[in-house]
């Protein structure tokens, strides 16, 4: 069994969480790599997905949103699961009251429901202020003031959530007398 687990990532937390995906299903006996959505070369590889995406404005990032519609059929016809990297902090709670998971779901999830997708996930992300900004609205954040800026800054990715993830993976693929969901 080959599971691929692919990503769009604009300053590398998400391709870490990818990583680290695909790391745990492989210490599995699983063979699985991670690969950025645009270096994808042949999905009718792999037995099983895995699709994340760094969410901008409540949206996957363009590259990630045209890879899992130009392969939809592929993607649809085995198990697949989707991920998105995005809240920042440690508050479970957003400034509304809500759960900050739910608050920060990318409306792609609705979008791709269509794909019959196993589970899917969204973890804390990361932030540098130092990293070179990519893109005109990271640009001009720059330019603020920094007393301005609003973004809680530090790496938020929860590990244990990603293994634990990467975990259900693996167990719904190798279930005892079962095929994958």
């Amino acid at each position: 069994m080959r599971v691929l687990v692919a990503y769009a990532s604009k300053h590398g937390a998400t391709a870490g969480i990818a990583d680290r995906v695909a790391e745990r299903i492989a210490a599995s006996g699983i063979e699985a790599e991670s690969v950025e959505v645009t270096k994808v070369r042949n999905v009718s590889d792999y037995d099983a997905y895995v699709v994340g995406s760094a969410v901008y404005m409540s949206r996957w990032m363009k590259e990630a949103a045209r890879f899992v519609n130009s392969h939809g059929d592929d993607l649809a016809d085995k198990p697949l699961w989707l991920f998105s990297s995005g809240p920042l902090g440690e508050d479970l709670i957003d400034d509304k009251g809500r759960d900050v998971f739910e608050s920060s779901r990318p409306k792609d999830f609705d979008e791709l429901k269509a794909l019959s997708p196993v589970d899917e996930r969204v973890f804390f992300g990361a932030y540098d202020p130092e990293a070179p900004a990519k893109g005109m609205a990271e640009k001009l954040m720059k330019k603020m003031p920094a007393s301005a800026r609003t973004l809680p800054v530090g790496d938020f990715r929860d590990w244990d959530a990603i293994d634990a993830f990467a975990d259900e993976v693996v167990d719904a693929l190798t279930r005892e007398g079962s095929t994958p969901v």
